[in-house]
């Protein structure tokens, strides 16, 4: 196989929301929708998923996984024994499998797929509109050419990024796949606090979005330490300092730190199960 996807199948198991970032980010850039298969037991989601995107569907996930040169695993953590078993004998020798399960390691995907070709990989849900951030890593076996194709694949939800160490992934997990959810938890409580103070809730929507896309990107273009650009808001006596000292006072950091050190304890566990 060559490092390109132009004529290579691809076999997606699970079709959720990142299943479907998967399929929706290799549309849009071209992908031929004859080449793409999905499953998921939901007759009705395959249903949508067919009208929607034109791709075969199917609710055996052996019908999609066993005649594709890439296998995409996108179920649930808690069903991936069930899907392995299932798979486990029916993949092409040829095959690469590309997991997106958290907490599922290597070596349990090698083990209970009796497959050695094996991708693991932590995206996040803003790959749905190709804004995405996606952390892999991949066994000994993968070659070159391999990887150019993953990184094709995964390129398609966003920015992916290549690791050396497993240990990062579950790292990965509770930072960048469960992060947009403390960033939208974020978002909610200032919209929140905008109405609190007055303001109608789309105007307050409206500044809160637009605050949080322009100050990332501001961070990314500047380069800048982001508590050095903290600081450039924060003035001596003004009203950034105050918020900034009720924040300290309610423990928002730690409450931060704590919340990602939680998500990473449980990506282990749901791998140790």
């Amino acid at each position: 196989m060559s490092g390109t996807l132009s004529d290579t199948s691809i076999g997606l198991v699970g079709a959720g929301q990142m299943g479907e970032a998967i399929l929706g980010g290799l549309l849009s850039r071209g992908f031929p929708p004859a080449q793409l298969h999905a499953s998921d037991p939901r007759a009705e989601r395959m249903g949508k998923i067919a009208h929607d995107y034109g791709i075969h569907t199917t609710t055996v996930n052996r019908e999609a996984a066993e005649a594709a040169d890439i296998v995409v695993l996108a179920t649930k953590p808690q069903m991936v024994v069930a899907v392995m078993e299932e798979l486990k004998g029916r993949l092409k020798p040829e095959a690469l499998v590309v997991s997106i399960e958290a907490g599922v390691t290597l070596k349990t995907l090698q083990k209970g797929l009796g497959h050695d070709l094996v991708v693991r990989a932590m995206p996040n849900t803003p790959g749905r509109i190709g804004k995405g951030i996606t952390i892999w890593t991949a066994t000994r076996q993968i070659n070159d050419g391999h990887r150019g194709q993953i990184s094709q694949l995964l390129g398609a939800l966003g920015e992916e990024i290549y690791v050396d160490h497993e240990r990062y992934l579950d790292m990965a997990t509770a930072l960048s796949g469960s992060g947009p959810m403390y960033v939208f938890l974020f978002m909610e409580s200032m919209v929140d606090a905008g109405v609190r103070l007055g303001l109608p809730r789309y105007l307050a929507q409206e500044m809160v979005l637009q605050t949080v896309v322009g100050s990332a990107e501001y961070a990314r273009i500047t380069g800048e330490h982001l508590a050095h650009l903290r600081n450039d808001v924060t003035s001596p006596g003004g009203t950034s300092a105050e918020a900034l000292f009720e924040l300290d006072e309610a423990g928002f950091r730690t409450g931060i730190s704590k919340a990602v050190s939680a998500a990473y304890r449980r990506s282990l566990e749901l791998g140790q199960d």
